[in-house]
């Protein structure tokens, strides 16, 4: 089973210095279609106005990853870490029993643009944790590159939850064939360019949900970026 949610069914929220696109159910837009997929919740593409940010707030029991696009974000928290994420980099805070952070823009002209995604714990009452760290193009380059596991395997920021992500990057005559389990679930979420994924054109921002399949194919990108979610059934 594929299905596609396209870019422009995602819900909307503009706040002046915060524009947002939610793929399920955050905040004040509710779609029940759309609350989440299997134990992945949340992927909001934020775009952040200079000099504006979040203020310090708190999660408990959750798995953050953010994955900048553009610009750099200025992260702090409670356990102590003052970093700034960029390009290339892939952030994971995993808040456990309790953290408090915020994210803000420092940059006086230019937007930051990023993905917030959040993915259900395997187990609650963890103690905090964070990890960052960056990935070459040249790693993701006609492949799907793993950024984000269970085991930190390959290099990868190590989450606390049965799922593992991947980032490649798409062009040309470059295709990405990647044999899947039929019993987990998994998500493809184009975070820009064009491509075909199992003859399904995608566009930034498109989507598909899958389960029941054996392998997925990549290809004709132009200019594309994916992440390919593997979560547990």
């Amino acid at each position: 089973m594929i299905s596609l949610r396209k870019s422009s069914d995602r819900g909307r929220a503009d706040h002046g210095w915060l524009r947002s696109q939610h793929s399920f159910s955050f905040a004040d837009y509710y779609d029940p279609a759309h609350n989440g997929w299997g134990n992945l919740l949340v992927i909001n593409e934020d775009q952040v106005a200079p000099g504006q940010g979040f203020g310090t707030h708190g999660h408990r029991d959750m798995e953050i990853i953010s994955y900048v696009l553009e610009g750099e974000l200025a992260h702090r928290d409670s356990m102590g870490n003052g970093t700034a994420i960029r390009p290339g980099e892939v952030q994971r805070m995993s808040a456990g029993t309790g953290v408090r952070h915020s994210e803000f823009n420092h940059s006086q002209t230019g937007t930051v643009h990023f993905l917030q995604i959040w993915i259900l714990p395997a187990q609650q009452g963890i103690a905090p944790g964070y990890e960052q760290k960056a990935f070459a193009d040249t790693d993701k380059r006609g492949r799907l590159c793993k950024v984000a596991s269970p085991d930190g395997a390959e290099g990868s920021v190590t989450i606390h939850a049965d799922a593992t992500l991947y980032a490649g990057l798409l062009d040309g005559e470059e295709a990405i064939t990647q044999p899947l389990d039929p019993a987990r679930k998994g998500y493809l979420f184009t975070v820009r360019g064009k491509l075909v994924a199992n003859g399904q054109p995608l566009s930034a921002g498109d989507a598909l949900r899958v389960e029941g399949e054996h392998t997925l194919r990549l290809e004709a990108g132009e200019g594309a970026e994916v992440l390919w979610f593997d979560l547990a059934p």
